[in-house]
């Protein structure tokens, strides 16, 4: 099968995570089963058939540095688990835009847009024959993820928005892509075992057996960058309403809910701490409550699924499949344009590959 190009716009710790695991798992073996992959073989794409072409960072430190360095610069801080070889593969300066708070300038080390020229998107998109471009921006880039989906569209590349602003699941977005035959999917990653995930199992588990959820909540504390960029609230409008209707849209009524980032602390570093609380009643109106610690490191808990999408995505593209793409959105992200229970979405992605689902 022919490769599949990437480029990634941010060049954090989750593109660290994504990058380092399609190299540890470039010779695993097809009749095998990976962690955190549904297949190894995807629809006829292997692991190592991703192939990174073109990054884009903010970060002075990381601009102009190979990609496979750049990932391991700080204030990346995920484990490192896998040696990355020379990639050929230069960071350029993107916009900073909105991508940057305030309080994020000194640890993100932002160039000075006076004294360096921002990369064209579009033209370096074109110029590297990706296929598709993957966005890692931090959380409230709103004006910046735009920016990065119109560059897409100009380049003529598909489009995978890891962030939690609403591109996939806006309908004028979508349709922007499926006008320009395009497949994009989104929004805002769902990790392979995170908080998401687990809360809305619990609750479908309590649904299934007929309890009555009165009221839950969702506290989440870490170390990296995200939850330091979280700390300011006006950035985690759109983050808690993902989260929120993530887990809210199995339940078939209204209830107390409170989730979203909590914390930031700076030495657990990549890892992430959830303390899920859940209160509803049994038979007899008595009382029922679950209490839940996940303990992950954040980043690697993502990347596998994000490698499933890039297969995914490129598998639209093979078939000239345009639009939001409804099966893998489901599956593998918090607010996707249709919210379904997480076994019949892996259902749906298992049909997609297969063709018997179209998107």
């Amino acid at each position: 099968m022919p490769e599949i190009r990437v480029a990634i716009v941010g060049v954090g710790n989750s593109a660290s995570a994504l990058i380092q695991g399609v190299h540890y798992y470039q010779n695993a073996k097809e009749d095998t089963s990976v962690p955190g992959l549904m297949h190894v073989n995807f629809g006829g794409y292997h692991i190592r058939d991703v192939k990174f072409v073109a990054a884009f960072d903010v970060n002075k430190d990381k601009i102009g540095k190979d990609l496979s360095e750049a990932i391991f610069l700080e204030p990346n801080c995920c484990v490192k688990f896998a040696d990355v070889p020379f990639l050929n593969v230069e960071v350029y300066p993107g916009p900073v835009l909105d991508g940057v708070a305030k309080h994020m300038e000194e640890t993100f080390r932002v160039y000075d847009e006076r004294k360096m020229k921002c990369a064209d998107v579009a033209e370096v998109l074109r110029e590297t024959g990706a296929d598709l471009l993957i966005n890692y921006l931090p959380v409230g880039s709103k004006s910046a993820t735009r920016f990065y989906a119109q560059a897409a569209l100009e380049a003529g590349v598909a489009f995978i928005n890891c962030m939690p602003e609403f591109i996939a699941s806006d309908k004028k977005w979508s349709q922007k892509f499926e006008d320009a035959g395009l497949p994009v999917a989104g929004d805002d990653i769902k990790s392979q075992v995170g908080a998401t995930i687990l809360h809305r199992n619990l609750v479908k588990l309590c649904l299934d057996r007929g309890v009555i959820v009165g009221e839950t909540y969702q506290l989440n504390l870490g170390g990296d960058t995200d939850f330091l960029n979280m700390t300011v609230e006006d950035r985690l409008i759109t983050k808690r309403i993902s989260k929120t209707e993530a887990v809210t849209s199995l339940v078939p009524y209204k209830l107390p809910t409170r989730i979203g980032p909590s914390d930031y602390v700076h030495f657990l570093k990549n890892k992430k701490i959830c303390y899920i609380n859940l209160k509803g009643r049994k038979f007899g109106d008595r009382p029922i409550e679950i209490n839940v610690k996940l303990e992950v490191e954040d980043s690697p808990n993502s990347a596998g699924v994000v490698i499933d999408l890039v297969r995914a995505v490129k598998i639209a593209l093979d078939r000239k499949i345009s639009g939001a793409l409804i099966s893998v959105s489901s599956y593998a992200f918090k607010h996707p344009p249709i919210q379904v229970p997480d076994s019949t979405a892996k259902q749906w992605v298992e049909d997609y590959i297969s063709g018997v689902r179209k998107r």
